[in-house]
């Protein structure tokens, strides 16, 4: 539903976003990952239109976005909660979308109720709402037209636990339709749990992409045996980088089948053969964007030393 090819936006001589490539799939909420100026947000402006590609493209339901008939009816999208009028009530906002994409006005009760605005509050000048109001907000205006595809950057700003828990219960519901979601988020444990595909940037290029059951899985193996030293012994024969470890058992660097064959040929009888378990997304994160805390801490020490 969404595919993203060699995708650039540069700066003069900086690359905010750098030969970036990925697709989002329909009936998949896909996390988008990076660290602050990483090139999430470039990308996702590019992706519906607002800022011009230096080169590369991004198709959404098989066309650039200022190519579709109508682009409201089917893409909801809220990329700042921000930037709403504040003057204007949350109906009136309502209102004027369903104006201008053609939405049955009857949706907008039923479109407050699904966000969780009250009457009273849809009567309200947006000024004087809460952030967690705002996006609620914005995620109506998004679902008004009954999209095929949601592209949100950080909606669970300023949401308390509750509305995180409705979000996520919300698009999970969405995905589970057949719809496409594609969603930033610094918050990693949420996007643990509501995410089931990842694509993490980091300095404007892509690190690491595929299903969270993938990058959150370690290779290796745990193993524990009749004889552990002749086994460790077996595996260094074999290349196989070996650690044994305090708590029994060793951690070795190869699949379980590979170190269960260097098991049987060595004679060793095994206890406990098991693919290494899986990292937490906030792990995985940080190991993959370490080059760009590096460069953050670089710039700083800089910015501090004396000239």
């Amino acid at each position: 539903m969404i595919t993203v090819e060699h995708l650039t936006k540069r700066y003069g001589p900086v690359a905010a976003v750098d030969d970036v490539s990925f697709t989002v799939e329909p009936g998949h909420v896909t996390g988008f990952l990076g660290p602050n100026g990483a090139g999430k947000s470039t990308t996702m402006r590019m992706i519906c239109g607002l800022t011009p590609a230096t080169s590369g493209s991004a198709r959404v339901l098989g066309k650039p976005f200022t190519a579709l008939s109508n682009p409201g009816r089917r893409v909801g999208v809220l990329l700042d909660a921000a930037a709403q009028h504040s003057g204007r009530t949350g109906r009136e906002v309502l209102t004027l979308a369903a104006m201008m994409t053609g939405v049955d006005r009857a949706r907008i009760d039923s479109t407050l109720d699904v966000v969780g605005l009250t009457q009273r509050e849809a009567a309200r000048r947006v000024g004087q709402y809460s952030l967690g109001m705002r996006q609620r907000l914005g995620l109506a205006s998004a679902l008004l037209g009954d999209p095929e595809v949601l592209i949100l950057d950080e909606p669970a700003n300023g949401l308390d636990p509750a509305g995180i828990r409705w979000m996520r219960d919300l698009l999970h519901d969405f995905a589970g339709r057949g719809g496409t979601v594609l969603l930033s988020s610094h918050l990693l444990r949420e996007m643990e749990q509501v995410a089931d595909r990842l694509v993490v940037i980091g300095r404007g290029r892509i690190v690491a992409q595929g299903t969270k059951e993938e990058l959150l899985r370690q290779a290796g193996a745990f193993v524990r045996s009749t004889d552990d030293a002749a086994l460790a012994e077996a595996l260094r024969r074999a290349d196989v980088g070996v650690e044994a470890l305090t708590t029994g058992g060793l951690a070795v660097e190869a699949e379980p089948l590979d170190v269960g064959r260097a098991a049987a040929a060595a004679g060793v009888v095994l206890a406990e053969l098991r693919a290494a378990d899986s990292r937490g997304l906030e792990e995985l994160f940080l190991e993959l964007t370490a080059d760009d805390a590096r460069e953050s801490a670089t710039v700083h020490t800089r910015q501090e030393v004396p000239a």
